[in-house]
């Protein structure tokens, strides 16, 4: 071989090897992306997705119904009808049912079976119930009412038809969702006043309030149980605003996308869902908070679940028609769930 082919040879190695050097690196560095897209389809629109990573299953409200999908390879499952302005939607598995808040109709929380879907009743709660989750520590199910004001709290086995809810707990402000650390304290977003309530559920009472400047009208909400720090999506300003839960000091503000709705503590990670198309990731090294990788997402991918078993993250979203005036509307049929994991 002669000496002029062996260097163009050895050039070429060792460009190769700089090439997939260079992607390994670029993987490395932004580890999330999009796995795969659910074309789901159907009527309505969408809200906060819980995942039951226990049955692998999702639960989508879709404004006037609740679809359950399979998280495994985006199958519907189930339809559970009956609302007017679904929520969200709380999984009490020792109890074998699921609750979903509905805004509507003088407001109310839907009652159903896990195994069948089967809609087991409707309870009575204040106006415009919103965010809602399942405390299996304390065993309750909490919920807010966002024109209420208001903390709502029964246990999982109550009558569906007839039962009543525990009297309310006053908060002071607008809710918008919460975070439970399982010892009986619940942080919730006041987004009105900028601020986080904390509420003992022993004296349900609330205990402090916490401004979370230098962020802003605070929607997300998630409590990470190792470090007990809370993560909030604030809308204005945009910010993941990071606050020590014992005390409430803002340990970092990270910027953020515009319409954030959803964040979520996955892989020693947080996660902030924007309506822009943005997936915020953060991570925290030495002590010190920073946006690790933003994920492309379609538009309108606002709200998000996680299954921390899987490392996956579904967001929904929809084809959006042009804005004219205020929000862009999803296209009739194109509802989607988007699945985002590690590479």
């Amino acid at each position: 071989m002669r000496k002029q082919t062996k260097r163009r040879l050895a050039g070429m190695i060792v460009g190769a090897a700089l090439v997939l050097a260079g992607g390994i690196t670029a993987q490395a560095e932004n580890p999330y992306h999009v796995q795969n897209t659910w074309k789901i389809g159907g009527d309505g629109g969408w809200d906060y997705l819980t995942v039951d990573a226990a049955t692998h299953r999702l639960f989508v409200p879709r404004s006037t119904h609740t679809m359950v999908i399979d998280a495994d390879s985006g199958k519907v499952l189930g339809d559970i009808p009956g609302q007017t302005i679904a929520h969200g939607v709380a999984i009490a598995p020792g109890a074998g049912r699921g609750f979903i808040t509905d805004g509507g109709g003088g407001g109310g929380i839907i009652v159903f079976d896990l195994k069948t879907y089967a809609v087991l009743g409707r309870i009575a709660t204040m106006p415009d119930s919103d965010g809602i989750i399942f405390d299996g520590r304390q065993n309750l199910v909490l919920a807010v009412s966002g024109d209420g004001g208001a903390l709502m709290t029964f246990k999982p086995d109550i009558d569906p038809k007839n039962g009543k809810i525990d009297p309310p707990i006053e908060l002071g402000g607008a809710p918008e969702f919460l975070a439970s650390d399982g010892t009986g304290k619940v942080y919730i977003n006041l987004e009105d006043k900028d601020l986080v309530a904390v509420v003992d559920l022993h004296s349900r009472k609330v205990t402090a309030r916490w401004p979370v400047a230098p962020g802003g009208h605070p929607v997300g909400m998630a409590f990470d149980a190792k470090t007990h720090r809370l993560f909030v999506g604030c809308r204005n300003p945009q910010k993941l605003v990071v606050m020590n839960a014992e005390d409430g000091k803002v340990e970092a503000a990270l910027p953020i996308g515009a319409g954030v709705d959803a964040t979520k503590i996955m892989d020693n990670r947080a996660f902030a869902s924007c309506r822009d198309g943005s997936l915020i990731v953060v991570s925290e090294k030495a002590g010190k908070f920073d946006v690790e990788q933003v994920v492309k997402t379609p538009d309108g991918a606002r709200t998000m679940g996680v299954d921390e078993t899987s490392h996956l993250a579904y967001l929904p979203t929809a084809e959006l028609e042009p804005a004219t005036t205020g929000r862009p509307k999803p296209k009739p049929g194109t509802f989607m769930i988007v699945v985002v994991g590690r590479q």
